[in-house]
């Protein structure tokens, strides 16, 4: 063999070795690069609501997590399945995310007979967080807590109402499952928002109305509203005085507005995995548990076993819960 033979079969061994080192070493590059874009958080519903306001404080943190931007985009409508249809046709390259709701992930495929989305489909990501309701009153007389309202309701059916955010709204699921475990006959009066149902019970409309703490305790600072209860089993920092339902002898009388990060199905285990480990960093940081515990937000168990668990144990409550009430939304 010749000098010249001999280093050209050199060269091409040695441009063979590093091509493959080159190969071998592009995936685990390709990984370490995610987040290498900013992200996009799609939002089930418009701007200013306790959804929003978790999503925009969260995203914010989550981003700084990933040294990346995370863009809020708010997409109301059709009970957040407008939202949800737009994610899950989105590329599964985790750039496009949703913050799922009870809506999105358990209740829409109990209202809708036809969903343009399957919300098992989604790759979950993780739980977030969750805003336990309050349940407040207006105009009934003698009526202090969980008990008397009950007893008033049986005495008089049919004659108090409630207000929400809409038909198969969180608001009036709640007091649905209010009314199914109390046995009550209470009237349902809908709204085309929160806050409108909140106006009618100050204003003597209705009698009873249910929503997020932030959504309630101002009109009950100013003592048009009496807070009766918060749906949930421990109290809440942002109403310690508020005794809970599981206090007053409802303990399977637990509502709050949750929201979970989901992504388009086929999204890359590497990619869930960045976006876990981030989260449980945020959902950790002083300013964000500071500014959660103001808004009588809590921070949820991270992870997918969290999540899966938690929608199976929805899914069988409000299951139960819309065929009582027998709620349909086409």
């Amino acid at each position: 063999m010749t000098v010249r033979t001999r280093l050209r079969a050199l060269f091409v061994i040695s441009f063979a070795g590093a091509l493959a080192l080159l190969v071998s070493a592009s995936p685990a590059h390709a990984q370490q690069a995610y987040p290498a874009k900013p992200i996009r958080l799609v939002i089930p519903f418009g701007a200013g609501g306790i959804t929003d306001v978790a999503g925009r404080l969260i995203g914010q943190h989550l981003g700084e997590e990933l040294k990346q931007s995370v863009i809020i985009d708010n997409k109301a409508g059709a009970g957040g399945a407008i939202a949800a249809q737009a994610v899950a046709q989105a590329a599964p390259d985790g750039y496009t995310l949703l913050l799922g709701t009870v809506g999105t992930q358990v209740v829409n495929k109990m209202l809708y007979n036809k969903l343009n989305y399957d919300p098992a489909s989604f790759t979950p990501v993780s739980l977030v967080s969750n805003s336990p309701y309050v349940l407040a009153i207006n105009g009934i007389d003698g009526v202090s807590d969980l008990k008397g309202l009950i007893g008033y309701a049986k005495a008089h059916p049919g004659k108090l109402n409630f207000g929400s955010a809409g038909n198969g709204s969180s608001p009036h699921l709640a007091i649905e499952l209010f009314k199914l475990a109390t046995r009550t006959d209470i009237v349902h009066v809908p709204f085309k928002s929160g806050a409108e149902a909140v106006n009618a019970a100050m204003g003597g409309q209705v009698q009873i109305v249910i929503d997020a703490i932030p959504v309630i305790q101002p009109q009950a600072r100013t003592g048009r509203l009496k807070m009766l209860a918060i749906a949930a089993n421990h109290r809440n920092a942002a109403v310690p005085d508020v005794p809970t339902s599981a206090e007053q002898g409802l303990p399977d009388f637990q509502i709050g507005s949750w929201n979970a990060i989901v992504a388009p199905a086929g999204t890359p285990q590497a990619q869930v995995d960045v976006l876990n480990q981030a989260l449980a960093r945020a959902l950790k940081r002083p300013a964000v548990v500071a500014r959660l515990a103001e808004l009588g937000i809590e921070p949820m168990v991270t992870g997918v076993p969290a999540y899966l668990a938690h929608v199976k144990s929805e899914t069988a409550k409000w299951s139960k819960v819309v065929q009582a009430a027998g709620t349909k939304l086409d």
